[in-house]
This record gives C-alpha cells, sequence and structure tokens, in this order.
C-alpha cells in the first residue's frame, strides 16, 4: 500500500520556502522608494547606520542648518592626492593584516575609527589611532576629511600605497563585496578582481587635489 501524499505547505510555511519577492528600496526619512542601483545615502550619526535616501531628503541633509542634525548626506566626492604616498615601512607600522583598509572621523568620539575587509566583514584595527595620525602626517586629504560621512581609502600593491578621499558607504559596499567573494586564506581569484575593479573605478572617479590646496 503506498502512503499517502504528503500535505502541502500552509500559506505561512509556502511564504518561507519559495521565499518573498525582493521589496523595493525606499528612503529611510520619508519612505519614498528610491531606485535599487543609484540612490543618495545619509549617515545616522545615532545609531551608526546607513540610510537610503532619496534625491529630496538628501537636499535636504546637506543644507548648512541640519549639519549638526541626526542626519548627514553622503558626499559625492572622490579626491586623491598624487604627491603623498606612503611608504613600505609605514604601512608595516599600521599592522593592517591585508592591503585594503579605510578610516574616518566619528564626531562623537572625536577620534579616528580605522577598519579593513574581512570574510566577517568590516574589521576594527586595534591600532592607537595617534599612529594613523602620524601615518598620515602631511596628507592635505585627512585635513579635509568630512567626520562621519567621508573616509580615506588605502590599497597597498607592488607599486606603493595609494590613498584616496571617498563618500564613506562605498568602502562598506567594499567590505559587503570582499565578505560576499572571500574564499580560503587571501580571498581567492575572484575576489582579487572585485578588488581591482573597484579600484579601477575610484581612481576614475578621483580627482588630483587642486594644487592651491596642496601643502
Amino acid at each position: 500500500m503506498s502512503a499517502p501524499p504528503a500535505p502541502a505547505p500552509s500559506l505561512r510555511l509556502r511564504r518561507f520556502l519559495t521565499g518573498r519577492p525582493p521589496q523595493p528600496e525606499r528612503c529611510g526619512l520619508c519612505a519614498a522608494p528610491v531606485d535599487d542601483a543609484h540612490h543618495p545615502h545619509l549617515v545616522d550619526t545615532e545609531k551608526r547606520a546607513l540610510v537610503c535616501a532619496c534625491a529630496s531628503c538628501s537636499l535636504l541633509m546637506e543644507q548648512p542648518g541640519d549639519r549638526a542634525g541626526r542626519f548627514r548626506a553622503v558626499p559625492d566626492r572622490y579626491l586623491t592626492d598624487p604627491h603623498h604616498r606612503l611608504d613600505d615601512s609605514v604601512w608595516e607600522s599600521l599592522q593592517i593584516p591585508v592591503g585594503v583598509a579605510f578610516f574616518f572621523r566619528n564626531a562623537a568620539l572625536d577620534r579616528l575609527v580605522a577598519l579593513y575587509p574581512s570574510p566577517a566583514g568590516a574589521t576594527e584595527s586595534e591600532l592607537e589611532p595617534a599612529a594613523w595620525t602620524t601615518a598620515l602626517r602631511g596628507s592635505r586629504l585627512a585635513e579635509l576629511l568630512e567626520p562621519d560621512v567621508e573616509a580615506l581609502l588605502l590599497r597597498r600593491t607592488d607599486d606603493g600605497c595609494a590613498c584616496y578621499l571617498v563618500p564613506i558607504d562605498i568602502c562598506y559596499e567594499l567590505v559587503g563585496r570582499m565578505r560576499l567573494l572571500w574564499q580560503g586564506f587571501d580571498g581567492g581569484a575572484e575576489a582579487r578582481a572585485a578588488l581591482d575593479a573597484f579600484f579601477e573605478t575610484v581612481g576614475q572617479r578621483a580627482r588630483p587635489l587642486p594644487e592651491e590646496i596642496r601643502p
């Protein structure tokens, strides 16, 4: 005698078995729909989190009267200073176990926070903030850095260590990409290719620091 057919899953169970359709991205302030691929971000300085934003809310948070509030708009500037490079000895002193790191100034803590991508996500460096300040002495990029919303992104290669001033959201985009692709001890070929493509885009977007504001 054959076994009776298995009962069909309930509607509630079927939702978990088949997955729910992806929900559209919405502005974290007004709940308006935003483009999934391209939209501004805000930094929630109380929760230390990135928030999706529509163009209107992002523009509102860029106004001077709102700069000291809870939400701050992430700028869209990319800068590089071809005249400032970290040598190998300085990089070694930073004790970063991978070839990429970024740091930003946490306004609430009034100090630099340094992080680097890893298989577990963004990992904070245990190095004293003073060490980063010493390593970047002489770089105008560090002086131009907007607290909470911009980061200095560093990458060490055989050609030296490049440094870029970038929007902080792309640093967390890089962290997420590396976490998704990372394989083995060194990340694997796919992660390295993604890293090269990411920095190629950053290099194309970065403008050289104007002569008049160089040291």
